[in-house]
């Protein structure tokens, strides 16, 4: 942590380890978390799988609160339109504006607009995200060699490329936002593209602190991952 500190610059104006805007009286090591891991005493080893496991449960609460965002009457579902705009709400601003409209046409799909989509399912797109690297080389793949992205593909390269099955509903409107000319393909550039400017928002947060290390850690798992499947 204090190495990560040292690199951030936030962290190196505060190499004492206190924590700007808080009044604190002992170091962030100190802290509750630090104890969680190692003790009161601080002299207790941290099991790999432990950490691993409160990473997997720390990922799965953030997704539970954007969920919950969208989910403001506790239906236990959201709708095809809250999906969409949370897929588009981190796209760059000059193509946001025109799929803000994309999802506003999904009021006007008779297919479409009564969709509900559930927790597994924002979840399972969420993991989707997380492989993104792999996932576009299959894309980009599909469409070299048969010139258009079906649904069939897409949904056929999540499920063999990244383990990740994606419900008709989700690829329904996957392919309403991103199928920029109509013709039943996706444009698979901006989707991509999309999806890979919210991924280096969420792994470059502005504010120092143990989430930064814990963004850290789980990009690095990650990766470290997928070398291993490719080797």
């Amino acid at each position: 942590m204090a190495l990560m500190r040292a690199h951030n610059r936030q962290g190196a104006l505060h190499s004492d380890g206190l924590r700007a805007g808080l009044r604190v009286g002992s170091a962030v090591e100190n802290g509750g978390l630090m104890e969680y891991f190692f003790g009161k005493d601080g002299k207790k080893c941290l099991q790999h799988e432990k950490f691993v496991l409160f990473l997997r449960n720390l990922h799965d609460e953030i997704l539970r609160l954007e969920f919950a965002h969208y989910d403001y009457k506790l239906q236990g579902t959201i709708s095809a339109k809250d999906f969409g705009l949370s897929m588009v709400a981190s796209a760059d601003i000059k193509h946001l504006y025109k799929l803000l409209d994309r999802v506003d046409d999904l009021d006007n799909e008779a297919n479409l607009n009564n969709i509900r989509i559930t927790f597994e399912e924002f979840k399972n797109f969420a993991e989707l995200r997380k492989k993104l690297q792999p996932f576009s080389l299959a894309l980009f793949s599909f469409c070299e060699v048969n010139g258009l992205l079906t649904r069939k593909d897409f949904q056929r390269a999540a499920s063999q490329v990244c383990g990740v099955s994606l419900t008709d509903n989700v690829i329904g409107i996957i392919f309403h936002l991103f199928d920029a000319n109509g013709d039943g393909s996706l444009s698979a550039n901006e989707f991509v593209r999309v999806l890979q400017k919210r991924e280096r928002d969420i792994a470059q947060p502005t504010e120092a602190g143990i989430l930064s290390f814990l963004s850290c850690f789980w990009n690095c798992s990650n990766n470290t991952s997928i070398r291993l499947l490719l080797s």
